[in-house]
């Protein structure tokens, strides 16, 4: 648009539109933006060229993907498995729903005796409730801990599954809000259970990534070493998380999004964020691998901006622990899970 001939066509061309009355000009709303989209007489043309080259059926918007519903309302996109979540056929269909995936009296990585004769019905129902989890970020603790016993499951375990299919019986229709909100804005939130596992006594690793107020990324791993403290516990938490936010970062470049830097990042742990900003390196932290001081470098490079939040509003704390009941129906509720049926439509 720097030649003047061609500025002088556009303006001939606006003036011809606004005297045939073909468009009403009118001032951008607040806090939107101009977004341009091709004619529906240009998607028609890609669309048959598609046809000429491909077998392919045009059926509209996605509402089914491998098991998962969308569901689009003024709020946003609404992601379930409503339908993929089955009580019937492991026994519970008359139990009593319950408002915990677990209870808070559950002890990870502990043993009993008497184990399961036939180890198959849990496998199979620990498979779904994994698959469960790419919408329901309130079970990934749970089924994190009951996973590490697929070999010999025992009866306690098959019970605490149970459990959390009473949970989710109570909450069938809950599924992941995308909002539908124009922010770009990355945050994180992580945390860690030290020495968790009584068999190993390694740590647990929980984050949760939001894109605006939407969950986008979420994990609980066991850590591949043991820590010796749970500052250690904690700073190796927050190097994983570093690791995710630039892969998400630079996903997002990629498809010409702009997030803005520092990225917020919260940490329950004065300890572990006084290391971050700290560059001194102390007897109790000289152990720590190299690459664990990703988190430095980004911080010092204003990628990540690491913030010390209450314990009490850790929303990573869901990720990690099992808690009880009020926690965790507050921790719950800033996931971004909302009701399928009470979701504006």
């Amino acid at each position: 648009m720097k030649e003047q001939e061609w500025i002088k066509a556009m303006k001939d061309e606006i003036r011809a539109l606004k005297e045939n009355e073909t468009w009403e000009i009118t001032s951008l709303p607040k806090n939107k933006k101009a977004i341009g989209r091709p004619c529906q007489e240009t998607i028609n043309v890609i669309k048959n060229h598609l046809h000429n080259l491909f077998t392919i059926k045009d059926i509209g918007e996605a509402r089914f993907f491998l098991g998962l519903e969308i569901c689009r309302s003024k709020e946003g996109i609404l992601v379930s498995q409503t339908k993929y979540i089955h009580i019937s056929d492991v026994g519970v269909e008359h139990g009593k729903a319950v408002n915990t995936p677990l209870l808070a009296r559950f002890k990870p990585g502990s043993t009993d005796s008497e184990h399961l004769q036939n180890p198959e019905p849990y496998r199979r129902l620990l498979g779904r409730l994994l698959y469960l989890g790419f919408t329901r970020p309130d079970i990934c603790y749970n089924t994190q801990q009951l996973n590490q016993h697929m070999q010999y499951p025992s009866k306690s375990r098959w019970e605490s599954a149970l459990h959390i299919v009473g949970y989710l019986k109570g909450t069938t229709n809950k599924g992941l809000l995308f909002n539908s909100e124009d922010s770009f804005d990355l945050q994180a939130s992580c945390d860690a259970y030290w020495a968790s596992c009584k068999d190993t006594r390694k740590s647990l690793t929980g984050y949760c990534v939001f894109l605006g107020n939407s969950l986008i990324s979420w994990k609980t791993k066991k850590q591949s070493t043991v820590s010796r403290s749970s500052t250690e516990a904690e700073y190796r938490s927050m190097a994983t998380t570093t690791c995710e936010l630039i892969w998400i970062f630079n996903l997002l470049q990629e498809l010409q999004v702009h997030s803005p830097t520092p990225i917020k990042f919260c940490c329950d742990n004065e300890a572990a964020l006084y290391i971050t900003a700290n560059p001194i390196f102390h007897e109790r932290t000289k152990h720590v691998e190299i690459d664990c001081h990703i988190v430095r470098d980004k911080y010092k490079q204003g990628f990540i901006l690491p913030l010390h939040i209450s314990s009490r509003l850790q929303t990573a704390d869901i990720l990690t622990k099992a808690l009880p009941g009020p926690k965790f129906v507050f921790l719950n509720s800033k996931l971004g899970l909302v009701n399928l049926l009470t979701s504006t439509t």
